[in-house]
């Protein structure tokens, strides 16, 4: 249980800041100003990932290649542009899975598989932080019956050693989540509620979306765990995309040794910022990161008292 002065100082914080939370990249949730966030928010619980009532669907195809440069869609591909990414947790999400391979494949715009080749699919690696992200389109709708099916992308998530989940994720706000028969079960063996995540339109016109997968797997200690979301967040990081600057903007609910850590996409330490003892306050810091570090996808956590209780991606561009 969360005290009553941790309650109140994160209240406090919440209610002084002036500014919207654009994404909360813990477990998956909705979008909500930074006034309107309750202390239930904040206490979420270690969900499993849950198998979809579809399965594997009609349209897998074997031996997808690895994708490469992050990109399953490559820069012709027709459709609006979403980049996906998070974490794979165990299953009390104490540790991330190195490692694991995410198999990927989805619709094009127009809700048609590429069934002859290996457009729109691909497989991703988790990094040693259990990190993974990549570019896509977001897919179209097709019939199925006399209903169409929400956008969706198919999964096969493997860690080593450990059996395959094979799951979908759909989007909010999506018209046919209702009406699908797999998409709209929320309880249960099948239950979608925490595989339906926000997207967020960033500057460059792409659609970016979270995604934390918690699954059965043997996992690594890299004092993370982002359950603990009432000690303090990332609220947000601008300009993103950006070039030679972003100021990262987060909070403390509580007393801590804090640092502000930021990692490439193979998982490595490229800067380590703030690392002082803070109290309750909101605060900021600027990141300018060398020349020579490459454009990309990066991921900022905040960890306190050497735990990581919450990250958000960005993009140098």
């Amino acid at each position: 249980m969360v005290n009553k002065d941790l309650k109140d100082s994160r209240r406090q914080f919440l209610k002084n800041t002036s500014l919207s939370i654009l994404s909360i990249a813990a477990f998956p949730t909705v979008l909500k100003s930074a006034s309107s966030i309750s202390l239930q928010d904040f206490s979420n619980s270690c969900n499993e990932s849950t198998e979809d009532a579809y399965g594997q669907g009609p349209f897998y195809s074997v031996n997808a290649p690895f994708i490469q440069n992050n990109k399953l869609a490559n820069s012709n591909e027709v459709g609006t542009r979403i980049i996906l990414s998070g974490q794979v947790y165990n299953l009390d999400c104490s540790e991330v899975i190195p490692n694991t391979e995410i198999d990927i494949w989805h619709a094009d715009d127009e809700g048609s598989y590429d069934n002859q080749g290996y457009n729109l699919r691909g497989k991703a690696t988790t990094n040693n932080q259990g990190f993974y992200v990549f570019e896509s389109i977001k897919p179209g709708f097709y019939l199925n019956g006399s209903n169409f099916r929400p956008s969706h992308i198919h999964f096969k998530i493997t860690p080593p050693g450990f059996n395959t989940l094979i799951t979908q994720l759909y989007f909010q706000g999506d018209p046919y989540i209702p009406t699908d028969a797999a998409a709209s079960i929320t309880s249960g063996s099948f239950d979608a509620t925490h595989r339906i995540i926000p997207l967020v339109l960033n500057s460059n016109g792409e659609l970016e979306g979270t995604w934390d997968i918690v699954i059965d797997g043997n996992g690594v200690s890299i004092g993370t765990n982002n359950i603990h979301l009432d000690r303090g967040m990332i609220y947000g990081a601008s300009p993103n995309p950006f070039q030679d600057m972003i100021e990262i903007n987060y909070g403390v609910f509580q007393k801590a040794k804090v640092c502000i850590v930021v990692y490439d996409i193979r998982g490595q330490i490229v800067a380590t910022l703030d690392e002082k003892t803070l109290y309750p306050e909101k605060y900021s810091v600027s990141w300018e990161p060398s020349r020579r570090l490459p454009s990309g996808h990066y991921f900022i956590s905040i960890k306190m008292n050497d735990l990581q209780v919450h990250y958000i991606k960005v993009i140098r561009q």
